[in-house]
């Protein structure tokens, strides 16, 4: 979901996906996962059978059990399932290295300079200059809790996305240098400045981390909880594509540089839906499954964006029409229930459904009884969904690279007002584990009964259905998330 599911009428805010068929021994090179037993790094016997079957390793991740591969050989994943103490493994793309973009990671629309001067024409006595336009803010409550805490600089919550630029003058009063990193390849590199988008690749990044922490300095925007600390865990390819190794690399490197809470507004390409009876989709779901669970014990609250098709999650079955999205998609229908959107659908992650300015469902939005948690202001078409003045826009400002801002739209930018939220939540108790931060982030949020009918363009056709009561729903999950609750109760 990172950022590439089409959107009719709004940028596309969710990412895309790696995948594995098609594969033909042409020689050309394509990166694996190989699960083996975590704790004690690949034996003797697991490397020399990778090296065997013309596989070079790029890194181990040696307390999940994760064994980043390099190969030409089109048949290695058929041949290294084969070897004893392999539990999983699979190609996590479709497409030779380097893929080349089809994703559209969405273009925001730059806020011009008349923009900019109405708005701090209309900003108040301890407004931030475009503040104005943020309706999303008071939609939680975060203008109201902003009054009693910003957060607190001993909480960091990590963007794992397209790159942050923390030269922002929003965002770099707050950046964490420490807990960023660049793991396109699979490996962290930390040269300076490695998390940053180049001028050619997505701001959706640097979007999510000013809706985050943007932070209250007389400039721009501010966040929604901007006295926190944000990190750039940069995992998308220059064309676009958010695969398995680097999805395991950032939450790793989360894990283990003191991240509090992450934010992952995609989906690991190249497959929407990843199937476990599909022996590498299997193996990509165990790898970021065990990546994510080592994140959260070591710690972190992992939030991630439901996704931008209007699906309904909890369907017996669903059309996917986009995978695998590196090289040649086509139809396949898939049961949701055991073909899972990856993060979002994995045990322990925080599933995010989007709401408008009106405060329902937005029009794009995933949805489903049981799979949506919570949900949050991710913005939609003015036509749908008006806000009140002297807000102008439907779809949520954030900062963009180069110090500017702009606005996007999607569940992309849902998940980072409930990673601010969970971010206050952790501010207010220090020593709160994720388990008790999720349950006071879903305790707190507030009950949001169900859009019934949900006619969102007035056609007179239902465009989706809501089943569960007020306080647990397939649109709005416990609700819609408290900024003011979070540094209150």
């Amino acid at each position: 979901m990172a950022v590439a599911t089409a959107l009719a009428v709004l940028p596309n805010v969710t990412a895309s996906a790696a995948g594995t068929t098609g594969r033909t021994a042409d020689a050309t090179p394509l990166s694996y996962v190989v699960n083996v037993s975590p704790g004690h790094g690949p034996s003797g016997r697991v490397k020399k059978a990778i090296t065997q079957a013309g596989g070079t390793i790029v890194t181990s991740y040696d307390r999940i059990g994760v064994i980043v591969v390099h190969s030409s050989n089109a048949e290695f994943a058929t041949e290294i399932r084969a070897v004893r103490g392999v539990q999983s493994a699979g190609a996590t793309r479709t497409a030779p290295l380097p893929a080349q973009s089809t994703g559209d990671l969405g273009t925001p629309k730059v806020l011009s300079a008349e923009e900019v001067a109405n708005a701090e024409a209309e900003a108040g006595a301890g407004q931030e200059p475009l503040e104005p336009l943020q309706w999303d803010l008071p939609a939680i409550k975060a203008d109201k809790a902003h009054e009693k805490s910003l957060g607190s600089r001993d909480v960091t919550v990590a963007v794992i996305d397209t790159g942050v630029d923390d030269t922002h003058p929003d965002i770099a009063p707050n950046f964490d240098r420490e807990a960023s990193v660049n793991c396109v390849t699979g490996k962290p590199d930390t040269a300076d400045g490695a998390w940053r988008p180049s001028a050619s690749e997505s701001a959706h990044g640097t979007h999510v981390a000013g809706e985050i922490a943007a932070a209250r300095n007389g400039v721009g925007m501010t966040g929604v909880a901007p006295g926190v600390k944000v990190s750039g865990i940069k995992v998308s390819t220059t064309a676009g594509y958010f695969y398995t190794e680097a999805v395991v690399c950032g939450f790793v490197w989360a894990a283990e540089h003191g991240v509090d809470v992450t934010n992952n507004s995609y989906y690991t390409d190249p497959w929407y839906f990843n199937c476990k009876n599909d022996p590498d989709q299997k193996a990509l779901v165990e790898a970021v499954t065990r990546a994510s669970r080592y994140a959260e014990r070591k710690g972190a609250v992992n939030v991630a964006a439901a996704g931008n098709e209007n699906y309904d999650l909890a369907a017996d079955e669903i059309t996917d029409p986009s995978s695998p999205n590196d090289s040649t998609p086509s139809d396949r229908v898939v049961d949701p229930s055991k073909c899972l959107d990856v993060p979002t659908q994995l045990p322990g992650v925080v599933t995010v459904a989007s709401t408008g300015a009106k405060g329902i469902k937005s029009s794009f939005s995933n949805h489903g009884l049981g799979v949506i948690d919570i949900a949050a202001p991710g913005g939609d078409s003015t036509r749908y969904q008006t806000p009140a003045p002297p807000a102008t826009s439907g779809l949520i400002l954030g900062t963009l690279p180069g110090g500017r801002w702009g606005y996007m739209a999607g569940t992309s930018m849902a998940s980072p007002h409930v990673a601010g939220v969970a971010a206050l939540i952790k501010s207010t108790r220090p020593y709160a584990p994720p388990a008790l931060v999720k349950a006071l982030l879903y305790a707190e949020a507030d009950a949001t009964p169900c859009t019934d009918p949900y006619d969102i363009d007035g056609d007179g056709k239902v465009d989706a259905v809501c089943e569960g009561p007020r306080n647990r729903n397939g649109f709005y999950g416990w609700g819609t998330a408290d900024a003011l609750d979070a540094v209150t109760k």
